[in-house]
């Protein structure tokens, strides 16, 4: 999506600004149907839920690569897809979880879990571009129902041991809870430099609708009912900050992707195979130092890692203010450092919080951890998107703000790294 802003706009008739709400309420979407969706790992079983993931995803590809305008494409895209990840990714990171009991396995595990995510990044943008140049960008969603298909049908190779004791009721009124209070603080920050009344009902309305998501779950426990989320969920402080790392890691990559999209394509004129080729700097990044998380885990700790991952993004982004210009070399320093920096602390962070919980509560803790990476997306794209279309300045003036605001976040991160305990993995469960 990000390379093909240009051409999907100006084919659907629309606008940049059109397109990163696309792209923001299918992370979105993500995000708040991510707690539900892993829920649902326990009641119809992890195999089955990446099934039917898998469905809902390729239909979503089909609606998006036919939609004639912004609508569809937002059905499709948007929805679909959205819902079709929140029940494919749970499955993921719970049955890895299962499988891989000791630490340096499990990094490995998840190392190559987003070895394979970078693989991916990288030859997604140049794949994308390509087709787009060439064919269309409705051939791009077609080429994802293809390899929706053959996913389908090799997962007949996937072992799940299954969910042991009774599976859990659904939660509804829990799953809407949670699923509003994420959508207003996006919409709310979407709002930002449109009206300033809207973004503080939207950031009320969402900080209102998480409180009673908070309250209603801890009343179904002290019922005795089991809620969709268990309160006990957020009282590890080693689980608690690597989250907030988490969510703070995708913010900036997510919002770092669509800020330099966008100024490549709008501003300077690149072409969407031009944008990908850039791109793969922050790909290569990205995938090499996943590769290396197993190695990296037997030399230093997971807090040193997400510390040091931290440091070399923010440091990726001075790059990035530091050489701009005309030139598109310029960019691969910087975006090779913050795929680099997000690649050494994405699988630490993931550790961190994964093992923070015993096996029985993986299904809850890993749809609130991919819940909360999905969230820092949505809110990357938001922030980066709204400083770049709020009007406060344009061209190099409106990216150099975007960056530096994305830099911010980063610190925050950093920050939250720094309170991690020395050894988070032997303290997990004791706060």
């Amino acid at each position: 999506m990000n390379v093909a802003i240009n051409s999907i706009a100006e084919d659907l008739g629309t606008t940049v600004q059109g397109i990163q709400v696309a792209i923001t309420l299918f992370l979105l979407t993500m995000a708040a149907l991510m707690i539900p969706g892993s829920k649902l790992t326990d009641i119809w079983g992890r195999k089955r839920c990446l099934t039917i993931g898998l469905v809902i995803y390729g239909l979503g590809t089909i609606l998006a690569a036919l939609s004639p305008g912004l609508g569809l494409l937002i059905v499709g895209y948007s929805i679909f897809q959205g819902v079709g990840s929140a029940l494919m990714i749970p499955p993921v990171y719970i049955i890895t979880t299962v499988f891989f009991t000791n630490l340096t396995a499990r990094a490995k595990a998840f190392g190559t879990i987003n070895g394979m995510a970078g693989v991916g990044a990288a030859t997604g943008p140049l794949i994308g571009g390509f087709i787009t140049t060439a064919i269309s960008w409705r051939a791009s969603f077609l080429l994802q129902t293809l390899v929706i298909l053959v996913i389908i049908f090799f997962r007949s190779s996937i072992v799940d041991p299954g969910v042991q004791g009774t599976r859990p009721r659904f939660d509804l009124v829990g799953a809407i809870l949670s699923a509003l209070g994420m959508i207003f603080i996006v919409v709310g920050i979407l709002q930002a430099g449109n009206n300033t009344s809207l973004v503080v009902l939207f950031l009320s309305l969402g900080a209102a609708s998480l409180l009673w998501f908070f309250l209603h779950i801890r009343s179904k426990e002290r019922k005795g009912q089991e809620p969709l989320l268990s309160t006990a969920m957020f009282r590890n402080r080693a689980s608690n900050l690597g989250m907030v790392t988490q969510n703070i890691q995708w913010m900036v990559l997510m919002g770092i992707a669509f800020v330099v999209s966008v100024f490549l394509q709008v501003v300077r004129g690149y072409t969407s195979i031009q944008t990908g080729l850039i791109f793969t700097a922050a790909t290569v990044g990205i995938l090499l130092s996943s590769l290396l998380a197993g190695r990296l885990a037997k030399r230093f700790t997971q807090r040193a890692l997400i510390q040091a991952g931290f440091v070399i993004s923010l440091v990726g982004i001075a790059v990035l203010l530091w050489l701009v210009s005309s030139n598109p070399v310029s960019f691969l320093p910087g975006l090779f450092l913050i795929g680099a920096g997000v690649g050494v602390m994405l699988t630490p962070s993931v550790n961190v919080v994964q093992s923070s919980f015993p096996e029985s509560e993986q299904g809850e803790i890993s749809g609130l951890s991919r819940g909360v990476s999905n969230l820092g997306s949505s809110l990357g794209t938001a922030i980066a998107g709204t400083v770049l279309v709020s009007g406060i300045a344009t061209g190099d003036r409106a990216y150099g703000l975007a960056l530096v605001a994305l830099g911010a976040m980063g610190l925050i991160g950093l920050g939250a790294a720094l309170f991690l305990p020395k050894n988070p993995l032997q303290t997990a469960g004791s706060d």
